[in-house]
């Protein structure tokens, strides 16, 4: 059979149709550093979300919040992690400067820890007071002591972040 022009031209188009083909392994490699990626930097970011209950004081703020033991004061009862140890009017009656059930649950805490995450916020020996703006301060100035005295010197109100004045 003799070579015509048609049949040259069909064996053009077909070879030309073969380096067009799609490259899926550069493509799955950029979806795997993807994934990575993303699993990496999910941690990076963590935002202290208040209970609906409190309304936190508003003030700039420049350091991010890092991973502590979190004390709730509402106007009702103070909670230690979550769990209530004691209300707000007894705090206030309180004699001294130090609250013995709040020292006790921040003491069982630091002994009671479970996994990696819990111990090392533990043995950070920091607290993070999330307090409503309308709490007194002589009840955040019990708390406080009562945080010292239970050896976590590392104290860190929580508050809204609004915009730097400029």
């Amino acid at each position: 059979m003799k070579n015509t022009r048609r049949m040259k031209r069909m064996a053009r188009a077909k070879n030309r149709g073969k380096g067009s083909a799609l490259n899926l392994t550069s493509l799955m490699d950029v979806f795997t550093i993807l994934v990575f990626f993303l699993l990496v930097n999910q941690s990076s970011t963590e935002v202290l979300e208040p209970p609906k209950e409190i309304a936190l004081p508003d003030s700039v703020v420049e350091s991010k919040p890092r991973q502590t033991i979190i004390m709730l004061v509402s106007a009702d009862v103070v909670r230690v992690q979550g769990e209530p140890v004691i209300t707000t009017a007894e705090v206030m009656e309180a004699e001294g400067n130090s609250i013995e059930s709040i020292r006790e649950r921040l003491k069982s805490l630091r002994e009671n820890t479970i996994g990696i995450n819990t111990a090392a916020v533990a043995e950070s020996k920091e607290v993070t007071i999330l307090a409503d703006k309308a709490i007194p301060f002589k009840i955040l100035r019990k708390l406080m002591s009562t945080c010292t005295s239970a050896g976590y010197s590392r104290i860190s109100l929580a508050v809204n972040q609004k915009s730097s004045q400029s």
